[in-house]
């Protein structure tokens, strides 16, 4: 668990560079979609240009926007998917299983690059005195044995999920990553209604497509193994 907690930091790290160069050149493209997105921006703000450093140009979304709480918290919850996904892969020699869980962790990974260097970009912080999802207009209570968010699985889970083997273990991360994905779909179609920022709502729209798709391909998995969606 420590190691693959490294690996993934490691790789984080790289990727919040990239999600700041991303958000800079799809805010600066010139096609229609770049404008779109670059009005977003203006819009969540006075529309002036920015003299913060900030990257785009534009004014940056407000530290308690759904733009920065979006950021955060998926940041988070995508990071346990990661996780949950590298762990399977030790568990299992299941070639279907072990390919959904890379590209889940792949992507994931890849999107919580994004999301956090969009928060560098913005210099706006990646933690916030305000509980979970506040910027949903949600009171989520503190989370149960570190699951922090609606979908996360708990600490007892994850622990479970890493002495577990073959079906055993393919079920069980099945059963977790398709809680996972349903609060996480939630998340981003909050983000979809109540973000500000062109190519943030883009990516938030893509998570959900994304998931939906990949939810009904792990209840076909889990139906091939005599098991359902229960947790």
């Amino acid at each position: 668990m420590r190691f693959v907690g490294l690996v993934a930091g490691a790789a984080a790290t790289v990727l919040v560079a990239v999600g700041a160069i991303t958000y800079a050149v799809a805010e600066g493209d010139t096609g229609a979609g770049g404008r779109a997105a670059s009005a977003s921006v203006s819009e969540s703000g006075d529309g002036a240009k920015s003299g913060d450093g900030s990257g785009s140009g534009l004014t940056p979304p407000a530290a308690d926007s759904a733009d920065a709480g979006f950021a955060r918290d998926m940041a988070v919850h995508h990071q346990q998917a990661v996780e949950m996904s590298y762990i399977v892969r030790d568990r299992t020699k299941d070639t279907e299983v072990r390919r959904l869980a890379y590209d889940i962790a792949q992507t994931q990974a890849n999107q919580r690059g994004m999301l956090l260097g969009w928060l560098d970009l913005w210099g706006l912080p990646k933690v916030s005195a305000e509980p979970p999802m506040a910027w949903m207009g949600m009171n989520t209570p503190a989370g149960e044995d570190g699951a922090l968010m609606p979908g996360m699985a708990t600490d007892a889970q994850m622990k479970r999920l890493g002495q577990l083997d073959g079906r055993r273990a393919e079920v069980y991360y099945l059963r977790l990553m398709t809680a996972h994905h349903k609060g996480g779909i939630h998340m981003a179609e909050g983000c979809v209604a109540k973000c500000t920022v062109g190519v943030e709502k883009r990516l938030a729209q893509g998570m959900v497509d994304a998931q939906q798709s990949e939810i009904g391909m792990m209840a076909d998995m889990l139906k091939k193994r005599g098991a359902t969606g229960g947790s």
